[in-house]
């Protein structure tokens, strides 16, 4: 086959990869609009499950990604002044731009030419091909270029964030959550490097206009935040990306699905085709997943369309569950407050329990104190999964009223 994949981001690295591991005389190109080694972003996270996968499909990639990552375990949760810490599984942190870099040399060395700074408009006529991947992320070309018959919808959340980096090396995933005359702030973070962390802040727009963080330039707005999340920071800096203005990077979450994945031989692949909230930490994992999945249906299936259409069935079904909690998730923090006034430990307990359909309808330390009878008996845990499925499908129900309505 000749295969090309339109972005170089991990999805679509990898299905190059796995292509060509598959048969070595699959003629497969990847196109990227950026210059070799000027990708944005901080760290990304996966967990133990990933590697496994990783693991499986191409060994060699898989201990380069580890060896290039850092381990932590647990949470840390910092509100106000009182802190609690929870043991869990551990996660991984590696660079964004040390996964391109190992994925990149690995394709190379496969036979796949990666081509860099080779942009697609959506004028542009498709690549000549057997199989187009379009893995151009979440403002696709290529998508977009054919939105009539993909019919992508993008949800937009209420709250603001701002990706950014710290010289600390958290070793925990730690969270912390301080009250201002404006409302509630708070940030994610996670260690990726030696000396390095993803740092993201997060707040409601109300908070975002009261501290002045829409009209601040990056200065200013890094020396508010270091002087709000001096506690975590322990003393280290905050590093931004600054746009042309000069001022932070401060965007809404953007929720995309797509109605369909596949046109002809042009599929759909990671952000390209959905999003989820990054405070499930999932998406360059679901991307990969992605890969691994359109990569086994084309070795699997007689015809390129036997192959996209089995995998766009069988990825979107694999995707209901983490959309599910990475809706969830967003709406809790959208309703912050509602949390934050009980104990830390109960607290931390309930972010655990975010994706919980049944949380939202419920009072949080009701909620709270029946999780806890619920591990005690299993009557009661029968009880709770049958709430919140029916709650579950109740919602999916109304957002496909909603979605047919548009």
């Amino acid at each position: 086959m000749r295969v090309v994949c339109v972005g170089g981001g991990p999805a679509g690295l990898y299905f190059a990869i796995l292509m060509k591991r598959q048969d070595p005389a699959h003629d497969v190109t990847v196109y990227e609009r950026d210059a070799a080694g000027s990708t944005y972003g901080w760290g990304v996270t996966y967990w133990d499950g990933l590697l496994d996968t990783l693991r499986a499909c191409d060994p060699e990639s898989a201990e380069s990604i580890r060896a290039g990552s850092v381990c932590w375990r647990g949470g840390t949760a910092h509100v106000g002044d009182r802190t609690t810490v929870h043991d869990g599984d551990r996660g991984f942190g590696i660079s964004r731009h040390r996964l391109l870099e190992i994925l990149a040399r690995r394709a190379a060395a496969l036979g796949v030419r990666v081509e860099f700074e080779r942009e697609w408009s959506p004028e542009d006529p498709l690549p000549d091909a057997d199989l187009v991947v379009a893995g151009d992320g979440v403002h696709s070309a290529l998508r977009e270029r054919f939105a009539g018959h993909f019919r992508p919808t993008a949800v937009g959340g209420r709250n603001t964030f701002v990706w950014l980096g710290t010289t600390k090396r958290f070793d925990t995933f730690t969270f912390s959550f301080v009250e201002t005359a404006h409302g509630w702030i708070w940030c994610y973070a996670y260690g990726f490097g030696a000396d390095r962390s993803t740092f993201i802040v997060e707040c409601s727009p109300e908070t975002h206009r009261g501290l002045g963080l829409d009209s601040a330039n990056e200065g200013e707005a890094l020396e508010l935040l270091a002087a709000l999340f001096a506690k975590p920071l322990d003393g280290h800096r905050l590093i931004g990306r600054a746009e042309a203005d000069g001022r932070t990077r401060w965007q809404t979450f953007r929720t995309l699905t797509n109605e369909r994945w596949h046109r002809g031989n042009l599929v759909l692949l990671g952000d390209a085709a959905h999003t989820t909230h990054y405070s499930i930490g999932a998406g360059t994992t679901l991307a990969i997943e992605d890969a691994v999945e359109l990569a086994a249906a084309v070795l699997r299936e007689p015809t390129t369309e036997a192959a996209l259409r089995g995998y766009e069935q069988r990825r979107k079904s694999a995707l209901l569950a983490a959309q599910s909690a990475a809706r969830l998730s967003a709406q809790w923090y959208e309703n912050l407050p509602r949390y934050l006034r009980l104990p830390p430990s109960q607290m931390f307990a309930l972010l655990g329990q975010r994706h919980s359909p049944l949380l939202p309808h419920v009072p949080p330390q009701l909620y709270y104190y029946l999780d806890r009878t619920a591990g005690r008996l299993p009557a009661m845990r029968g009880c709770k999964r049958w709430l919140g499925s029916r709650l579950a499908r109740a919602a999916q129900k109304q957002r496909g009223k909603q979605r047919a309505s548009a």
